[in-house]
């Protein structure tokens, strides 16, 4: 992922992983990914992410992920 691609509010895919986050924050060569609909953070290299894409599902599963944890927070 090239380092304009890591924009703060971009949804990216953690290579690693396969985790679908916001980009919340960069510092040097790395991004601080969200969990769609909050969570905890994690630091991933620049290296190791890419946007999402619709082809792949990733926004999907982004978007039903940040509706699911929506749905369960407006229960309590």
């Amino acid at each position: 992922m090239s380092e304009g691609r890591a924009e703060v509010g971009a949804y990216a895919v953690d290579t690693r992983s396969g985790r679908v986050g916001e980009v919340m924050a960069r510092t040097g060569p790395y991004a601080q990914l969200r969990p769609p609909g909050g969570g905890l953070e994690w630091d991933v290299p620049v290296e190791d992410l890419r946007p999402v894409t619709a082809h792949s599902g990733d926004e999907l599963r982004a978007r039903v992920s940040e509706f699911n944890h929506l749905r369960i927070r407006l229960r309590l």
